[in-house]
């Protein structure tokens, strides 16, 4: 083995990924040619559908499907164990792309070290949210950064970055696909240069640095409390987790699009023919799903219910 090489060309290399968004840099590295994919570390399968039948994670599908043989899914990377498979596949390189568990330390001292996508222009949106946070914060742009992981979360020196402008009226489903896109190129554009000693990491600046965390359920509800343009950018934010959501006297009532008007003379909470008031201007209704029921138009969901009308949101499910 040559400079943490497999056969003096080619680095052996660990990808560690569980979501959708590592796919296409699972592919990457598959037929990158300075790169030797020797093993995918992945979450275990997890119940899904109503028969909870145990669903092996997106990328330990892909993976099979690209014919990798060694597939390790440990409940805890940080377990002794899981640490020695991992380096039992004798890696120089580590990539690390939506994995959502911890990388212990004994996984960020191998030669080349370990790289990690992340879906924001670091420092801003730091943490386990960044897309969701990206649209809520109504930013003009985003992008992807490639940093040599550190002990720290998303602290480490940054390798790469590429930067999107936004329209401000993406989803967030939508702005994770053209971002895994960015993510794709950028690892592929990095990843020679890197493995060759052509790129000198920058360290990360701590001012604007900003933090996000897992989203919960009770994040979803619409607050009409705060202005209706900031609910709008909920609405395409929180898709599909955690949704958005308002109840009402007819039960909980998911909020699929929506969009921002001008002020209503009601008091805020209080729906009417176009949607709900907020303490500055109408959430517009566009569709929604009712408890139970399919996506429709909120005019054809307050035709089936007219007593929503002039009714307020309720402060919790009914």
């Amino acid at each position: 083995m040559i400079d943490g090489r497999a056969d003096g060309s080619r680095v052996r290399t660990v990808f560690l990924g569980s979501g959708a968004f590592g796919i296409g840099s699972l592919r990457v590295l598959e037929e990158h040619p300075d790169v030797d994919l020797v093993g995918v570390v992945t979450a275990p399968a997890q119940p899904a559908g109503r028969q909870r039948h145990a669903s092996p994670t997106v990328i330990e599908a892909a993976a099979r499907g690209l014919g990798i043989r060694s597939i390790l899914t440990p409940q805890r990377l940080s377990a002794p164990e899981a640490i020695a498979s991992v380096l039992g596949l004798r890696p120089a390189l580590a990539v690390l792309v939506d994995y959502g568990r911890l990388v212990p330390a004994g996984l960020l001292t191998l030669r080349h070290g370990a790289l990690n996508l992340h879906p924001s222009l670091l420092p801003r949106h730091r943490g386990a949210a960044p897309i969701p946070a990206t649209i809520l914060a109504g930013d003009t742009e985003t992008g992807v950064t490639l940093i040599r992981m550190d002990e720290g979360f998303d602290t480490g020196a940054i390798v790469a970055q590429r930067r999107i402008f936004l329209t401000g009226t993406e989803s967030a489903p939508a702005l994770e696909t053209a971002l895994a896109t960015v993510a794709d190129a950028l690892l592929e554009e990095a990843l020679g240069p890197w493995l060759r000693g052509d790129i000198s990491p920058r360290p990360q600046s701590d001012e604007g640095a900003t933090a996000t965390r897992p989203l919960r359920r009770e994040d979803g509800r619409l607050d009409p409390s705060v202005p209706a343009r900031a609910l709008e950018r909920q609405v395409r934010a929180y898709q599909p987790w955690p949704g958005s959501f308002v109840d009402t006297t007819a039960g909980r009532l998911v909020v699929l699009t929506a969009s921002a008007g001008a002020a209503v003379d009601r008091a805020p909470g209080s729906f009417g023919p176009r949607g709900l008031a907020t303490a500055a201007g109408e959430l517009i209704l566009h569709e929604v799903r009712p408890a139970g029921g399919k996506p429709m138009a909120w005019d054809a969901f307050i035709r089936g219910r007219p007593g929503i009308v002039g009714s307020a949101a309720l402060a919790s499910r009914p």
